[in-house]
């Protein structure tokens, strides 16, 4: 098992209960920055082949027992995180976690019901986190189609800041120009922080030249953000309506945040009882009972006219070819949900707009945690991003005290290479910083970076 160089480093204890997607996700990333996992599944065999794969401790049993939480070392853990397909059993776990041990918990919570009930069950339960991937997976698809230009808008700074990501059109003005003609003659607010070309990611420097086909991502204000993309000649006005196919747990999180919007809502969905609970929990929707793989029936309700499309079925070969169809009879912004991992390469050569994945959401909000209870030096990561097939991590962090990066120009800290400081936010404001910008104590910096790992502000240095 990888265990980071440092020899001052050790990893956290944390029991991961349920071996599904999510926890695969957790395991994965988790293990590799060093940290001492113990997982429990009620299916043997899924238990002992992730155990040998990736060199951790497993156990077969019940998340919940209380038996089994001792066998599996509660009593000393740091954390648990409870990630099984039940929500009642998620919080179980971590409240019998809770009797036992000293340890925080996590619980993955994904019914409505709970959902709203959020704040108040974290609070009386004493948990670090409720996560529902569904509500943070529609949060995404509604910034898209808020802003249906981009392929990805990830939120910073309570919402202040954006950080977006778009494909340059060949003939774009932007084709052919510098990093540093652009802050210069066009748009000074804004900072381009990662560009992939050719499938390499770079961090660009002010001599970098852009090129038609080229992934940028970029951060700036919200407002900013769309000035700059009108500037550049791209539309920036959210969509008029969307047709969902898929009527679960995402597409109800979504339609009522898009309906909040001001955007018409079509769900079509295969199963009549689903079909009738979602006419009462989304009145101001349209909702077709249906299957939403039947061509004839996309036609007949619009496909061809919708300004957005969304496949949120519970299959991700349906969604793939569903928006693969959607592409062909229209000029519908698509977005993707996409479940499993497998075949990534593959999915990245299709053009599927942009894709949503609810388990890499999940598990990026559970790694800034656990970086952040990890960190004990002079600032707290707040918000974690990877970006790119995870080649590039955009880190927020909260500087709390003094340190070797606070109160000194930025042109004159030894910074690493590949590595941008995107933002400041001070104040209520987002700064985009030039080199006689210093962070102070309060700030909130936002870092973009090809290393992987950082757990404190300071990691930025050489």
């Amino acid at each position: 098992m990888f265990k980071p160089k440092d020899p001052i480093y050790t990893g956290l204890s944390i029991i991961i209960v349920g071996c599904g997607k999510v926890g695969t996700t957790l395991i994965e990333q988790l293990s590799k920055e060093g940290h001492d996992i113990t997982i429990i599944d009620k299916h043997p065999q899924k238990v002992q082949e992730i155990a040998s794969f990736y060199d951790i401790m497993g156990l077969a049993g019940n998340g919940a027992s209380y038996t089994v939480q001792m066998e599996a070392g509660i009593a000393k853990a740091d954390l648990i995180i409870a990630v099984t397909n039940s929500d009642e059993l998620n919080l179980l776990c971590c409240t019998v976690a809770k009797q036992v041990g000293n340890c925080a918990a996590i619980a993955r919570v994904r019914t409505p019901d709970y959902s709203s009930e959020a704040g108040y069950l974290r609070e009386k339960l004493g948990l670090a986190m409720i996560i529902n991937p569904e509500l943070e997976a529609s949060k995404e698809a509604a910034r898209i189609l808020y802003l249906p230009t981009a392929l990805e808008v990830n939120s910073f700074a309570h919402g202040q800041a954006e950080l977006i990501k778009f494909k340059l059109p060949k003939d774009n003005l932007l084709s052919g120009m510098t990093i540093a003609h652009l802050g210069k003659n066009i748009a000074s607010n804004i900072l381009i922080c990662a560009i992939e070309r050719s499938g390499e990611v770079y961090i660009p420097s002010g001599d970098f030249q852009m090129e038609g086909g080229d992934v940028i991502s970029f951060v700036a204000t919200r407002k900013m953000a769309k000035s700059f993309l009108e500037q550049i000649g791209f539309k920036t006005h959210q969509v008029k309506d969307t047709m969902i196919i898929g009527g679960g747990k995402a597409a109800y999180y979504l339609a009522k945040q898009l309906i909040h919007m001001g955007i018409s809502v079509k769900i079509i969905e295969a199963n009549k009882d689903r079909c009738e609970e979602l006419s009462v929990l989304l009145p101001k929707a349209i909702i077709i009972n249906g299957d939403g793989t039947d061509q004839a029936l996309l036609a007949e309700e619009g496909i061809e006219y919708t300004e957005s499309f969304v496949a949120l079925t519970g299959i991700d070969e349906e969604n793939i070819l569903l928006t693969l169809h959607a592409r062909q009879v229209s000029k519908a912004k698509v977005i993707t949900k996409i479940n499993r991992r497998a075949f990534k390469e593959v999915i990245n050569h299709l053009d599927l707009g942009s894709v949503v994945y609810p388990r890499y959401i999940t598990a990026e909000a559970i790694i800034a945690y656990v970086r952040a209870k990890k960190n004990s030096i002079g600032s707290n990561i707040e918000t974690l991003y990877h970006m790119f097939d995870h080649r590039v991590e955009a880190i927020e962090f909260r500087v709390d005290k003094k340190s070797r990066v606070t109160n000194t120009p930025l042109m004159n800290l030894s910074l690493k290479k590949d590595l941008l400081i995107s933002f400041i936010y001070r104040n209520g404001s987002v700064l985009i910083p030039s080199g006689q910008d210093s962070i102070r104590t309060g700030d909130t910096v936002m870092v973009v970076t090809t290393h992987t790992g950082f757990k404190d502000i300071s990691d930025i240095l050489e």
